[in-house]
């Protein structure tokens, strides 16, 4: 039993996930207790030059590391894996918990960002959803869900104050392969306060609905067999259960199989390694031996279905890929949705393919892909399925938040008994009630630039953001220190600016070096010293002003003073 105390209160923090896609991370505090949901990035922005991804910010953590006793993960997707090498160490390298292929693959994320980090790793498997585990004074209990992902899990978080539900991401499948339907139901049972944290990406989807797997199977198995070239099949690297039944099913009508893209490769021997694919050793060939065999007996199934530049897909489309080159006959299939955002690189990527080759397949012409995130049917389906006392819409950009409650008050749930958080609220329940703080933990961007975590702020990201539209103009000037006057004429150097070999640009440039000259003898005056930080701030402002009235651009003006 949990020992009864006024003191005890549940808290639960959103770090991350509730006004983006991604950067999926919540704490549960409970005394001096704490079990933290999640650990995952979220993919830069389009104003965002230069980024890799974005982190949770664990202020709110600092000097409570020794009260974690538990990192739990619903799943493997980077989104809530991926701060794991990051923050895992910071932490103190809490215990995680999570399924098979969940444990496996932060392990490989940890090792691929440091090697040998992985074995600081303390873990616990979930082999059986009848699981209990005490951690301080939280009990944790588990159930299945379906996502895209295989070893998918829910977490019960019980507290005397409120009993945590939460799917992580999740979906109905209605006819799901290999496996009977799963469903909710049973969690309705659990003692109250009921809180269900719900994840809520399609809760604006209120006409679409997913195919049956099988269905998408058989277009997928049809298009395979019937085409005239070879086939190449852009997917996610997590949809392991799919990426195994391609294979298999190549094998029995007698095709090949080559994987592209690292964590396609990756994935797919972590999971034979689990026993989750099973396939003849021979129907598996290296990408560098496809030119051994007739096209009409290859599939491809590769990254890069997100238009992202160095991707397998993206190097096939611009004749970069040293083995793969797309003929007007072969296929090309999309099986993938397309992830916020990206919209407009998918567009580019698709309408690329379409000018190389005459069989581009993908969801808005042909069901070949099941979404990972159910629609507002879905949510209000599993709304009532659990009958939750209180209602917690979570990892979605906000407004889908707000469309999931009103969801919920369409299945009957009290309006005041629904809460859409901001990132880095504060709500605690305690006999009963639910209270938003009026303090809030941090949740600034950290973002992460190669091996640099959160040292690249607003302001490095203005200078690359002003960097990308106007470019930057830089002048160089040599002073001579007998006389204090410009030696020669200044040297410029514009990058994203002007082309400096045009004839407007030469008169520009000569108009400016004139400027240079003049500002720089004004300011110096006469032979001594010279404040040179007064200096390059004129230049920097009358220049940067001379350049905006000539062009209607505002580059970055970098003055160099040489003292010669």
């Amino acid at each position: 039993m949990i020992t009864r105390s006024k003191q005890l209160r549940l808290r639960i923090i959103p770090l991350g996930g509730q006004e983006e896609v991604g950067r999926n991370m919540t704490v549960f505090e409970y005394g001096n207790d704490i079990v933290i949901l999640d650990m995952g990035i979220q993919f830069p922005e389009e104003d965002m030059p230069g980024i890799d991804y974005i982190i949770p910010n664990i202020s709110y953590l600092k000097g409570k590391e020794k009260n974690i006793r538990a990192v739990i993960f619903t799943h493997g997707h980077l989104d809530h894996i991926g701060a794991t090498p990051i923050l895992l160490p910071k932490l103190g390298y809490p215990k995680i918990i999570g399924r098979d292929l969940t444990i496996a693959l932060i392990k490989k994320r940890m090792e691929d960002c440091e090697p040998g980090s992985a074995k600081n790793l303390e873990t616990m498997i979930i082999k059986s959803v009848d699981e209990q585990i005490k951690l301080g004074n939280f009990r944790i209990g588990f159930f299945n869900v379906e996502h895209s992902v295989m070893d998918a899990i829910g977490a019960i978080i019980n507290t005397e104050q409120g009993m945590v539900i939460h799917p992580g991401d999740w979906i109905m499948e209605k006819n799901p392969v290999d496996q009977t339907p799963i469903t909710y139901n049973h969690l309705s049972k659990l003692p109250s306060p009921k809180i269900l944290m719900l994840e809520s990406l399609g809760a604006t989807e209120i006409n679409s609905s997913n195919i049956p797997e099988k269905e998408m199977y058989i277009n997928l198995e049809k298009l395979i067999s019937t085409a005239k070239g070879k086939v190449i099949i852009g997917t996610f690297s997590s949809q392991i259960r799919r990426i195994g039944h391609i294979i298999k099913y190549a094998a029995h009508i007698g095709k090949k199989v080559a994987l592209d893209g690292y964590s396609m490769k990756l994935n797919v021997e972590i999971a034979e390694g689990l026993g989750y694919i099973k396939y003849a050793k021979k129907t598996l060939i290296s990408i560098k031996d496809i030119h051994k065999y007739p096209e009409t007996k290859l599939v491809i199934i590769c990254t890069g279905a997100q238009g992202e530049g160095n991707a397998v897909l993206s190097r096939i489309i611009n004749d970069d890929h040293k083995f793969i080159k797309v003929h007007k006959n072969d296929t090309i299939i999309f099986s993938s949705s397309v992830i916020p955002g990206n919209e407009r690189t998918i567009q580019r990527l698709k309408d690329n393919l379409y000018r190389k080759c005459d069989n581009v397949i993908h969801s808005d012409i042909m069901d070949v892909h099941i979404s990972g995130h159910s629609n507002a049917n879905d949510i209000k389906k599993i709304i009532k399925q659990i009958q939750p006392d209180f209602f917690l819409p979570v990892y979605a950009n906000h407004f889908l938040l707000k469309e999931a409650a009103k969801l919920a008050i369409e299945t009957g749930i009290s309006k005041e008994k629904i809460f859409v958080l901001d990132n880095g609220s504060i709500i605690e329940f305690y006999n009963g009630l639910a209270t938003i703080l009026n303090k809030k933990a941090e949740t600034n961007y950290i973002m992460v630039d190669g091996l640099g975590v959160g040292d690249v702020g607003e302001i490095v990201l203005r200078d690359r953001q002003v960097l990308s539209k106007d470019g930057m103009f830089v002048v160089i000037a040599i002073i001579d220190k007998q006389t204090g006057k410009v030696r020669s004429s200044p040297d410029i150097i514009s990058r994203g600016f002007v082309y400096l070999n045009l004839k407007e640009s030469k008169n520009l440039l000569k108009e400016t070096r004139k400027r240079v000259i003049a500002i720089v003898n004004r300011a110096v005056g006469s032979p001594g010293a010279a404040n040179w930080v007064y200096i390059k701030n004129e230049l920097r402002n009358k220049i940067g002003e001379f350049l905006f009235y000539r062009t209607r651009r505002r580059p970055i003006v970098l003055p160099v003073i040489i003292e010669v």
